[in-house]
């Protein structure tokens, strides 16, 4: 049976945990050669080692433009070239409306905004005609969950930058979609979300009764990334289990 990334190389921001590892995993069992990024080098190197194979971190700071340069440097000089690339890395804290800072508001549209930006905008020398691109976005982009304007604010911004990058690289068929998690069971929201009875009301709100799996969205990102999605572009797919769908 063929696989749906035969050949392809990757890059997915934010790989060494939660989504962006289980992506690629997902990615190297399909075929593909995936860069991943983090910005701590020992996490990086046990998310490499749990992969095996056709994997390779590469240490920086995705809001940092100079180490995105130095990323994209190394894999035009391995590869050649950028077939997918997954923007994943994100995050930011839970801060009500009141005790936003200046600091909280910089450092949350630098990582989810900003970095987003140039990771795709760096990118576009190496990606081939016919290229995929996807944004993580969020279910938060539509919804209006509590101490969480901020974040939800970046990410309707990443949505809203796939239909335009969708336009705006149309003749290159290049295709940008956005996928949005729901509530998905990672170490970032078991950061935010320490008390068990808070994770048991988070699970509460999506209609499947549970919180997702990273694997669950890596098949998702696999779909978007592949010929499967050849007639697919500038659309958001949520992978929430029912939450903000009903």
């Amino acid at each position: 049976m063929s696989r749906k990334l035969e050949g392809k190389i990757a890059l997915i921001t934010g790989g060494s945990s939660g989504i962006g590892l289980a992506t690629a995993k997902q990615f190297v069992e399909e075929g593909a050669y995936v860069y991943i990024t983090g910005r701590r080098q020992p996490e990086l190197d046990a998310a490499v080692a749990s992969v095996g194979c056709n994997i390779k971190g590469i240490q920086g700071d995705v809001t940092k433009l100079a180490d995105l340069d130095r990323i994209y440097a190394q894999i035009g000089t391995e590869k050649g070239r950028l077939d997918i690339v997954f923007a994943n890395a994100g995050g930011g804290p839970l801060v009500p409306l009141g005790s936003i800072t200046e600091e909280h508001y910089d450092s949350v549209f630098n990582l989810n905004v900003k970095a987003v930006v140039f990771t795709v905008q760096k990118a576009l020398p190496l990606i081939p005609n016919g290229g995929s691109i996807v944004l993580n976005a969020s279910i938060v982009s539509i919804k209006g969950f509590p101490a969480l304007s901020i974040y939800s604010a970046t990410k309707a911004a990443v949505r809203s930058l796939a239909r335009t990058w969708t336009t705006d690289l149309k003749d290159r068929g290049i295709r940008v979609n956005a996928v949005s998690p729901g509530p998905t069971d990672t170490p970032l929201l078991n950061e935010a979300f320490a008390n068990p009875d808070d994770m048991k009301a988070l699970a509460s709100t999506v209609v499947m009764g549970r919180l997702g799996r990273p694997e669950e969205l890596a098949r998702a990102v696999v779909f978007l990334a592949s010929s499967d999605a050849s007639f697919i572009t500038g659309t958001e797919l949520f992978v929430d289990g029912g939450a903000a769908q009903v």
